[in-house]
């Protein structure tokens, strides 16, 4: 990624704070790292994660300094190297005070655990099922070679059904209708109308019906 210019820092940046857009911010983020690679993590992390400022809770600045602290944890950095990365003349002024390492820690820890870098982190974090796609294809091969190879009648039928389970086609959702009412107040026949209308439209588009037949299904309420 290239420097980051004023037009898309403006760009970037949720309305309410566009007024924060300048060059001098935009020499900031482009001044903090020398590491190309690394630099390059945190800009585009940077823009990325921009909307988090949208509701007004945090300044520029200090979103800043979490986008560097993330950025160095995404390089499995840990909070006390992220730390003195991030706030190196901080750091330095720490241990001119004689701060103990435990006391350091705590702060380190405190700041790991702030709202604002949790909200980064949560935003840069892979689902499971996503990050394991390359096991769970695994466990379904092991499942199929169970299933055709293994001695037992039992194993491979347990094999079968854990696949038939796992690579079924997903259930149609059917509609849901939950008017806790009276019964004696009329509202029953209208509850049983709506449920018959929905299951005939639901019937309409599983046929291939245009949305016009479905949209013009009159309503239909027994009064018998």
């Amino acid at each position: 990624m290239e420097n980051i210019t004023l037009p898309l820092l403006q760009k970037a940046l949720p309305p309410n704070l566009k007024k924060n857009a300048t060059q001098e911010l935009c020499d900031k983020i482009n001044g903090i790292a020398t590491d190309p690679i690394f630099a390059e993590q945190m800009k585009k992390n940077f823009i990325n994660y921009a909307y988090i400022l949208q509701d007004g809770r945090f300044d520029t600045d200090d979103y800043l300094n979490a986008i560097v602290f993330v950025s160095f944890k995404l390089m499995g950095m840990s909070n006390h190297d992220s730390y003195i990365r991030t706030f190196p003349d901080r750091y330095q002024k720490l241990l001119q005070n004689g701060i103990s390492p435990k006391d350091l820690s705590s702060y380190e820890s405190a700041y790991a655990r702030g709202k604002l870098v949790n909200l980064i982190m949560e935003q840069t974090l892979v689902p499971t099922w996503v990050l394991n796609q390359d096991i769970y294809q695994k466990a379904i091969n092991t499942q199929a070679e169970l299933m055709t190879s293994a001695k037992s009648e039992r194993v491979r039928a347990m094999a079968a059904d854990s696949i038939l389970n796992h690579l079924k086609k997903p259930e149609a959702v059917a509609p849901l209708i939950n008017l806790d009412m009276r019964k004696d107040s009329g509202i029953e026949d209208m509850r049983k109308a709506l449920v018959e209308l929905a299951e005939a439209q639901r019937k309409l588009i599983a046929s291939g019906a245009n949305t016009k037949d479905v949209i013009e299904q009159e309503l239909v309420i027994d009064n018998d």
